[in-house]
This record gives C-alpha cells, structure tokens and sequence, in this order.
C-alpha cells in the first residue's frame, strides 16, 4: 500500500512539474478578461460593495455636523460622539495592528482574498473594465476588432464616453477622499464656487491622476509590480493554505473532446483556456499557483460553467490546499491549525484594547508639570513657593470652567491659580504657584495632588505631583 502511495504521489507531482513552467506579463500584453457569471462573481461584487461607505459615509450627519471627520488642522478625529484626540492615537496604532494581523490570518487560510475581492486596486480597475467592456466589447476578440477598425464617430464617441467615465470615477474618489478630512457639503460648495483650498485641489487631482492611470492603463502590473502585499504573500502560505488550484491528477492529458471519438485516454480537461480568458491578471491557473494569482476564483466559475456543458463533475479547478492535490490528503480543519489560534489570540488582544479604549476615553487630559528652574523658592516671610504649569485639554463639545484645590499638604495654599475656562478641542497652559508656611515644609519631597471639578458639569481632574523644600 506504502509503495502504491508513492506511486501514485510521484506521478501527481511530474503532472504538476510539467506545468508548473509559467510567465509573468510584463505589460507588453493587454489584458482583456472575459465576464461571467458565477458564485464567485458574485461573491466579488458583495465584496467590492465594502467600498461603498468610503463614497457615502462623509454624508453622515451627527449632531448637525459631519458624523465621521478627520479634523487634522484641529488634531482631532470625530466619530459620531465619541472624539480622539492625539494624546489617544495609540488605539489607532492598535487598530491598524488588528487589520495588519487580520490580513495575514485569512491569507494563510485563504490566499489572497482581500487582492481578489476588496483591494481598491482591484476594484477599481473591475469598474474601469466593465465600463470599457460594455462600450469596446467584452472578449478579447472583440475588443481587438473594435480598437483596430478604422476612425470612426462611433468609435470617437465611445472612447470620449469610456475615458470621461473613468475620469469622472477619479474625481469622484477624490473628492471622497478629501471629504474624510473636511466637511463633505462645504467642500462641494467651495468646488463649484472656486474657492477650495490649493491643498485640496492638489489631492484630489492627484487622486483622479493615480486612478485613471492605475485602474485604466496598468491594471494588474500594479500588482506584479507595485504591490509589496504580492511579494510578502508566500511567507504567509502554508501547505494547508487553500487556493484555487488545477487538478492536474484529473485534469492530465488534455485533449479536446470530439464527437464519435474515443476521449477515455484524457483527462477531463478540454484545453478550452476559458479559464484563462476570464482571469482578470491574465494567468493560465493549470500551470500552478502564480505570483498573478488573486485568489478570486474566477476562473472555478469558468472552469465549472464548461464542465457542466461537458457534464461531468464540478472541481476540476477549485479551492485546495497543496496537502490535499500533491498528497492526497485531506485539507486539515481550522480548529487543528497553531497558526489560527496565535492569529487569534493576538486579534483578541487588539479588540479587546481597542474596546477598553472606547470605553474609557476621558473628557479631558490634565497635567501638571512642576518647574526645574529653579525647583524651590524662599520668600521674605520664610515660606517656601514652587512653581508649576498645568495643562489641562478639553475633549468635550463644551466650554469647561475648571475650579482648582491642593491637597495632600499641611498648609499648602494655591496662588496665581483659581479656576480656568477652555474651549472644546483647546489646551490652555497656566501657571500655578503653590506655598507652604514656614515650618510646614520637609526636606524631602512630599506628593500633593492638584484636583479641578468643573462648574455646571460632573468631570472631575485630578493629577499627583510633588512639592519640594529646602533641605534641613
């Protein structure tokens, strides 16, 4: 039995060594990806859909404002009700670790599904191409008959329409960009008024200039090329990943079915390169797994539409893991693989911070710094006087008045400090003196606590410090 495993394992693995022999395109040819329908076409247009809430989401309002603005000139990030601040960027630190490590969890189970079905680069450039196809022709034939015909005024009013459509897009998602970090409506008025800010016109032309390149004319060598996800993908690869992948064992040979003729001798698949045509990089999946490869499963659609025409089985060309077509084994479930519980266990820290952040964002930071220069004064009367700065931001939508009070010192009595008033998204810097009688004082230094409760308001600050005397 050991011997006929072997057997069969070393011939599966000539199959795939014979055409595991592939070729980058390098731009010299144009990429013209057939459509069809499928599960996981529509699986990529549910998947694309995420993008949506970047076009409409500036046109949430919330209290009479923008509900999520990136407010850079007041260094402030507005989120329905709740606003970080820069003192609170390590929870978009955290967040950006989630993503990161939930990237690389679904590529190890999965491949590359964020390329195939949510990159904007993908897209994109999914959109620019249905648009070119409905206008120009959805196979390469017939984009080929169209683009080679001569001058025409059809011909010059599709092309107008196709790049006035991919030029719109451009702006569009320019414009949306820009709206993340002002308001959406005042930017549209201050668009049609020619009054935007040089910094915003700047962005969004660069924006429609990067797409309507990228997504129209490079297209998937941004991914060859560009992309330094495609090159760090097969360290996150193990052989339990599941791809799409060819079936060579069944597959192999190839022949072309013909009516009246003996097709027992060859392998189910019929060399139609539907496959191929409908590849959106444009690679040939039977040749093995790729650098180009997306992970869509495009080409499981295309494969399986031909199969059921030819009736016989669905999965020539399927999700399979390297285990499963070069060893015969079975793909190992989630549950049994390390790798998910150390992505998991690292994803649950990263939530479970980020929501205890949330939670308990405070209304304000308040500080006190004492002086170093010098760290004590002895006034004529004989008692001893330091020096602070208290610093205190307001987070909230209100205007704070702060009222101050020592503690934590026998004695000890704030000058120069009673209460301060500051204004939403403001930090106001304030000098305090603090004195303690004569007598009072010790040689070491001993904590106070500075303490500030807001007027008409239930916020409370209080901040440990030290007071320093002169040594005995």
């Amino acid at each position: 039995m050991s011997d006929e495993l072997d057997k069969i394992t070393n011939n599966v693995d000539d199959l795939y060594e014979d055409v595991s022999e592939w070729e980058v395109n390098a731009g010299g040819i144009k990429i013209v990806a057939k459509r069809i329908a499928g599960k996981f076409r529509r699986l990529k247009w549910i998947g694309m859909s995420v993008w949506i809430p970047f076009f409409l989401g500036p046109y949430l309002r919330w209290d009479d404002r923008q509900a999520i603005l990136f407010d850079l000139p007041n260094r402030q990030f507005n989120i329905f009700q709740i606003t970080i601040y820069p003192q609170d960027i390590w929870m978009l630190s955290l967040t950006m670790l989630f993503f990161a490590i939930l990237l690389a969890t679904v590529t190890s189970i999965a491949g590359r599904v964020f390329c195939g079905y949510f990159c904007f680069q993908t897209v994109w450039t999914d959109i620019y191409t249905f648009i070119e196809a409905k206008l120009e022709g959805n196979t390469p034939q017939k984009a080929k008959k169209f683009n080679n015909a001569p001058g025409s005024l059809d011909k010059f009013v599709r092309k107008v329409i196709k790049h006035s459509l991919w030029l719109l897009i451009g702006i569009l998602t320019g414009v949306a960009f820009v709206a993340w970090f002002t308001d959406i409506y005042q930017l549209w008025i201050d668009l049609f008024s020619l009054q935007v800010s040089s910094t915003a016109l700047i962005i969004i032309a660069t924006f429609t200039g990067g797409t309507y390149l990228f997504a129209g004319f490079m297209r998937e060598q941004v991914c060859f090329w560009l992309c330094p996800y495609a090159r760090l993908q097969a360290v996150m690869y193990d052989q339990d990943t599941l791809l799409p992948s060819y079936d060579a064992e069944r597959g192999e040979p190839r022949g072309r079915i013909k009516k009246g003729q003996d097709n027992s001798a060859t392998g189910s698949c019929i060399d139609c390169n539907v496959c191929v045509a409908v590849c959106p990089t444009g690679i040939d999946i039977r040749k093995g797994q790729q650098e180009g490869c997306i992970t869509c499963g495009i080409c499981i659609d295309a494969c399986d539409s031909v199969m059921d025409k030819v009736k016989q089985p669905h999965g020539l060309i399927r999700y399979a893991s390297y285990k499963e077509l070069h060893h015969n084994a079975p793909s190992i479930p989630l549950y049994k693989r390390f790798r998910i519980y150390v992505y998991g266990f690292i994803l649950l820290l990263s939530v479970a911070a980020i929501i205890n952040g949330f939670m308990n964002l405070s209304p304000t930071e308040f500080k006190v710094v004492h002086s170093r220069q010098p760290l004590f004064v002895q006034l004529s009367d004989g008692s001893i006087q330091n020096k602070y700065t208290i610093k205190l931001l307001n987070k909230t939508k209100e205007t704070l008045t702060i009222k101050f009070s020592i503690e934590g010192l026998e004695g000890a009595v704030l000058h120069g400090l009673t209460e301060i008033t500051v204004e939403p998204g403001k930090v106001i810097p304030v000098t305090a003196l603090v004195r303690v009688p004569e007598g009072y004082a010790k040689a070491e230094p001993t904590p106070i606590i500075f303490r500030g409760k807001a007027i008409n308001s239930t916020i409370n600050v209080y901040y440990k410090s030290m007071f320093i005397g002169p040594k005995k």
